[in-house]
């Protein structure tokens, strides 16, 4: 088994640290043109705990949240690049808008998000705190965006 791994191999996983008493990190995202803001993220995310899990949007949901024409990096490139990071442990795809069932499933120690969001907000903050869990948010990298990155190019 690599680093990127189906739903059913991330729950397994897991289980498998749940007894052996390892801390569970869970994150998600599109991850679309990987840049300083996402590497400062997923490193500050791994400090929280002993095994970083990313979950990531299929390219069809990515798609629906940001537009046509995005995907820019189709969904296994994306994976692939995620992969390689040393921080990530496990990468896994979903293919909803939000991943409210895979949360459910895994049911990680810490949930993370991105500073813009609020805690009450975050998918899946109800299953973790009600499975022991917390939900931790960490602030963003001024400036750093996939979306301003692409405005950017469009506009040479």
């Amino acid at each position: 088994m690599g680093k990127i791994v189906s739903q059913a191999e991330a729950i397994a996983i897991r289980k498998t640290c749940r007894r052996q008493g390892k801390v569970v990190v869970f994150t998600n995202g599109c991850f679309d043109i990987i840049h300083r803001g996402h590497i400062e993220y997923l490193v500050k995310a791994k400090k929280l705990g002993d095994i970083l899990m990313v979950g990531l949007n299929s390219d069809n949901s990515v798609r629906k949240l940001k537009g046509i024409g995005r995907p820019v990096i189709k969904m296994p490139d994306r994976a692939i690049v995620l992969s390689r990071l040393d921080m990530v442990d496990y990468v896994t795809v979903f293919a909803s808008l939000t991943p409210q069932k895979l949360i459910g499933r895994l049911l990680p120690d810490i949930l993370v998000k991105g500073g813009d969001y609020k805690i009450a907000d975050i998918v899946g903050v109800k299953e973790v705190k009600a499975a022991g869990g917390r939900v931790v948010t960490i602030p963003l990298a001024r400036g750093r965006s996939s979306s301003k990155i692409i405005s950017k190019i469009k506009s040479l």
